[in-house]
């Protein structure tokens, strides 16, 4: 099934439109437009994307989304994706920015961003569900779970944790593989 440009264009932009509190909330969307509504990616692809998306430079959301498009259309796909994702959010900001005096004296506006930072947590508390039900599939990686929190709480830099976390991934790898040689 070859998706149409079109169709993925305005799906992106639905998810840009949608996508408040940053790229933690992509993985929702994008399992609810791509995976249940469309059956374009699979849930495990999707976590894929936004594990790669948080690997390399940039911002999550738009990272994610050009993996995903690439993977449906190939380089065209990438950019149709990420100008969808990024065009309703870039509008707003351009309206938001003309009107930031007003908008940050309304009671009625600061009441809306109340009730968004709300949503904001659901929709990160559902992405750490996904990504969970993915990245925690026995002791070793709950145990890796447990040692990055810890470390978190101790204040050990994220990139210290991201590295041992990465490290700790290959070695439990590459003794699954030893295990799979022995037998």
């Amino acid at each position: 099934m070859k998706v149409k440009l079109s169709e993925l264009f305005f799906v992106c932009l639905k998810i840009g439109t949608l996508l408040l509190g940053g790229g933690y909330v992509i993985v929702p969307l994008l399992i609810s437009e791509f995976t249940q509504k469309r059956n374009w990616l699979t849930r495990e692809e999707v976590i894929d994307f936004y594990a790669m998306g948080q690997c390399v430079p940039g911002i999550i959301a738009p990272n994610t989304i050009m993996f995903a498009g690439y993977k449906l259309r190939g380089t065209i796909g990438a950019f149709c994706a990420l100008i969808g994702l990024t065009l309703a959010p870039f509008v707003t900001i351009l309206l938001v920015a003309s009107f930031i005096g007003i908008i940050a004296k309304s009671v009625i506006m600061n009441d809306i961003f109340w009730g968004v930072n709300v949503a904001i947590i659901i929709l990160i508390f559902l992405t750490v569900k996904e990504v969970w039900g993915v990245s925690i599939v026995d002791k070793i990686t709950f145990l890796i779970f447990i040692a990055a929190f810890l470390m978190c709480v101790f204040g050990i830099s994220p990139a210290l944790i991201i590295l041992l976390a990465a490290l700790f991934g290959v070695l439990r790898a590459k003794l699954k593989q030893q295990r799979s040689e022995h037998r």
